[in-house]
């Protein structure tokens, strides 16, 4: 995404902003992306990747944090509600079945997502937008 590849340097000075799921809004396109070309930029880049099964529109792409859209696509937010909790990871079933399906739907579209990018730059941040979850989520991982 050009844009994105424009704002990279500005992207790495961002302070980590963490969804319920473990994504890191401060650099996620769908929530930096501001005007009209950027969204609709972004939309592309989500069909071709294979997150949505078609262009969004611009309103439909954009995003302003949790709970901004009617279904969250991994459903923890719904969950959360549930169970009255703000994040997983204080949650009494934390780390459950949820949490597990959305590492393993979320790592099958990194290596996808790489041969997409333009630079391993814009690679990484999206990484660390989208495939830092165990980290941002507090998970223990073997090597942690």
């Amino acid at each position: 995404m050009k844009w994105y590849i424009e704002k990279l340097e500005e992207l790495k000075k961002a302070v980590p902003v963490y969804s319920v799921c473990g994504d890191d809004c401060a650099v996620c396109p769908r929530h930096v992306a501001k005007t009209d070309e950027e969204l609709h930029e972004t939309a592309l880049f989500w069909h071709r990747i294979g997150w949505r099964d078609r262009v969004l529109s611009n309103e439909e792409i954009k995003c302003s944090g949790c709970g901004c859209h009617e279904k969250c696509s991994f459903m923890i937010l719904p969950c959360t509600k549930e169970k009255g909790v703000e994040k997983c990871e204080v949650c009494k079933d934390f780390c459950c079945d949820k949490i597990h399906d959305v590492l393993s739907r979320s790592s099958i579209k990194e290596e996808e997502a790489r041969a997409l990018c333009k630079s391993e730059d814009e690679f990484q941040m999206l990484k660390r937008a989208f495939w830092n979850k165990e980290k941002n989520l507090g998970i223990k991982t073997d090597g942690s």
